[in-house]
């Protein structure tokens, strides 16, 4: 796979993208999350900083959500048994990507106290 032109790299990626479309519910939902979360921005107008870290924080969720699909992709496929080390691994993949939806979530709460002037 190395030393690919960048049209087939892109192409590689998109075909994950487009897996975890298909196979994640939860990746469903969160990108939900985003486009909700562009529609908010869009009505909200709020200052430049506060769509870059929404932006960001939207797409560490999504990331996450796929290093999540990969890891499990990957585990199922070499250990389809039942394993204590197998369970904690695909958790904690999970716990990463729950602690990052908080902080999105944290982000967008500071967001809107700013936007309805609650906080300077």
């Amino acid at each position: 796979m190395k030393n690919r032109k960048l049209s087939e790299r892109f192409g590689f990626a998109w075909a994950g993208i487009r897996a975890a479309w298909e196979s994640e519910q939860s990746f469903r939902i969160q990108a939900g999350f985003a486009v909700a979360l562009l529609m908010a921005l869009l009505l909200l107008r709020p200052p430049l900083l506060w769509w870059a870290l929404c932006f960001i924080m939207a797409a560490l969720v999504l990331a996450a959500e796929l290093f999540n699909t990969a890891l499990e992709a990957l585990i199922d496929h070499l250990h389809p048994e039942i394993h204590p080390a197998i369970k904690t691994a695909k958790d904690c993949a999970a716990g990463a990507v729950l602690l990052l939806s908080f902080g999105a979530l944290a982000v967008a709460i500071a967001m809107l106290l700013v936007v309805f002037s609650i906080l300077p």
